[in-house]
């Protein structure tokens, strides 16, 4: 499928605000992807399906995570974390994208994972500090990301695992090993 039916199919999924928050993500992972070396047609690819299932419902994108092999612990966590699984998927079977760098890329932009690509790193940290963002320190994070992705990304990661706390809810696993992970490769 060409960019353009892929934007406007997805586009046409979800209201204007969000929309509005996805064409903040391409344009930040397109800038990031480049202040850092990785592939920016890549990186818009991934910003621009990233939330593809956003909107959908609850009930179809938990179908979608039990009917197609995803990651089933995924349910037992916040249904904020379960658009990204199955968008991945929906990027896969319904826009044909076969870059697993990609739908990787999607697949993780919520919880981060261990060893993180560059690309994976670039998405999630696009969705945390695009333009239209406004939460506490998102400053601090906007302020790392002129400098190093890993540090840009452990802030975020921090601020999410803080909220998490706060709000006495359970963090999902692959955000915590994302987080060391980060820690690791900047005590190198």
């Amino acid at each position: 499928m060409k960019r353009e039916e892929i934007v406007a199919s997805v586009k046409e999924q979800m209201p204007e605000r969000r929309w509005a928050h996805t064409l903040g993500v391409m344009e930040t992972s397109v800038l990031l992807a480049e202040r850092f070396g990785e592939d920016p047609v890549k990186a818009e690819l991934a910003a621009i399906l990233h939330d593809v299932c956003k909107y959908w419902r609850v009930d179809e994108q938990a179908a979608i995570i039990r009917d197609n092999g995803l990651p089933l612990d995924l349910l037992d966590y916040d249904k904020e974390l379960w658009h990204a699984h199955a968008g991945a998927w929906i990027a896969k079977t319904r826009y044909g994208v076969e870059d697993e760098e990609v739908l990787d890329a999607i697949r993780y932009h919520t919880s981060g994972r261990a060893q993180m690509t560059g690309l994976d790193k670039v998405v999630c940290l696009a969705d945390y500090m695009e333009p239209g963002r406004d939460f506490p320190h998102v400053h601090i994070i906007r302020q790392e990301a002129e400098h190093s992705l890993e540090k840009a990304l452990l802030a975020g990661f921090d601020g999410t695992i803080r909220f998490l706390l706060d709000k006495g809810k359970r963090i999902y696993p692959l955000t915590l090993e994302a987080r060391n992970g980060l820690i690791l490769e900047l005590d190198q």
